[in-house]
């Protein structure tokens, strides 16, 4: 069996949900669990969650019924509302919570024909221009949905484009947005996403939005995961597949970019651009052997890497190699491929087996 592996934490989600919830205290938490949960597993990432969970959130009908699979009676939210007339009905079959951003998918609810009303989320465009209404037509919208037939509840949600950025001025504009329609009785509210979560209190409303922190990862260029008080959630690891010995002035991989200055060892390692190791990482990116941090040598191809273990002649074949989780954290390798966590974790493929431990 191939030796690539992603190990997942469930100790360490729970103590990054209950993180969030410390964060803001009284208020509750929607664990944010679109793209498979960031690429760790929907369903044993919301298994994980259940008992701790005040709700999730996806980003899609079809992801709100594989954790209905799983949490038949929890609170689930569409961060992006339905994106057909019809999915109204299914939303309301399976008890979803929805987000409205626009006259047309307010209209489709009015027209809808529900076997009970939904908890309805009118979504400001506080400034980030993605999704949402401006702050007229939310207070237009709220005269017309607060009495209609499909709305139980009617709350009120928005967006920061640049809370991972402290003090960027478009935050205290949205927060102000936000805040112009404090006179509108919405039964909740909701603006804090894992940035706000961790570092901007004002953006404390009812209901928090914890996505990337839940899984180890700083949302953050310049604060560390273990600075936030996170823990790494995914490990992945694979092992050296073959060894050799190369002379000075020999290259290694696709293109012949890397050439050995003196005798080298260069360790081949099984995992590539194909099972989600970026491509684009640089030569000189670092992994983990036996402890010890070692360069990668050439390009990533699709299944395979090299890397130089000239330094470490005690290394060999079978050893394990992290390519990234405590000891190269997800957030350095991303800013070394000039990424973010984010994507590295949810283009994780599915050929690679995740394993879990609690």
């Amino acid at each position: 069996m191939r030796p690539l592996v992603a190990t997942v934490d469930l100790a360490a989600l729970r103590h990054n949900y209950q993180l969030a919830r410390q964060c803001g205290p009284g208020r509750q938490a929607f664990a944010v669990v679109k793209a498979n949960a960031y690429g760790h597993g929907v369903a044993r990432v919301v298994e994980t969650l259940k008992p701790l969970a005040d709700g999730f959130a996806v980003a899609s009908l079809e992801e709100a019924l594989q954790v209905r699979d799983v949490a038949p009676h929890a609170r689930l939210l569409l961060l992006e509302g339905c994106f057909e007339p019809d999915e109204y009905a299914l939303a309301a079959q399976h008890g979803l919570d929805v987000a409205v951003q626009g006259d047309e998918q307010a209209h489709w609810l009015l027209a809808a024909k529900l076997d009970r009303p939904l908890n309805v989320w009118l979504k400001l465009d506080s400034g980030m221009h993605r999704l949402g209404m401006d702050a007229s037509s939310v207070r237009r919208w709220h005269a017309r949905l607060a009495e209609a037939e499909q709305v139980a509840e009617l709350n009120l949600m928005s967006h920061f484009a640049c809370a991972d950025e402290r003090g960027h001025w478009l935050n205290d504009r949205q927060l102000e947005c936000f805040a112009s329609l404090v006179d509108l009785p919405f039964t909740h509210r909701s603006l804090a996403n894992s940035a706000a979560t961790l570092t901007l209190p004002a953006a404390h409303q009812d209901w928090l939005r914890p996505g990337i922190m839940l899984y180890g990862a700083s949302p953050f260029a310049e604060l560390s995961a273990e600075t936030l008080g996170l823990r790494p959630v995914m490990t992945l690891t694979s092992r050296i597949i073959a060894v050799r010995e190369l002379a000075p002035g020999e290259t290694v991989g696709y293109g012949a970019t890397w050439r050995s200055e003196r005798k080298a060892r260069i360790g081949t390692v099984a995992c590539g651009y194909a099972d989600g190791y970026p491509r684009t990482a640089p030569v000189g990116t670092e992994v983990v052997v036996r402890g010890r941090r070692v360069p990668l040598a050439g390009r990533v191809s699709m299944d395979m890497l090299a890397v130089d273990l000239t330094d470490l002649p005690e290394a060999g074949m079978g050893d394990e190699v992290e390519l990234w989780g405590a000891q190269v954290t997800i957030d350095e390798l991303a800013q070394a491929c000039g990424t973010i966590g984010y994507e590295l974790l949810t283009k994780v493929t599915a050929r690679v087996p995740r394993h879990y431990r609690s």
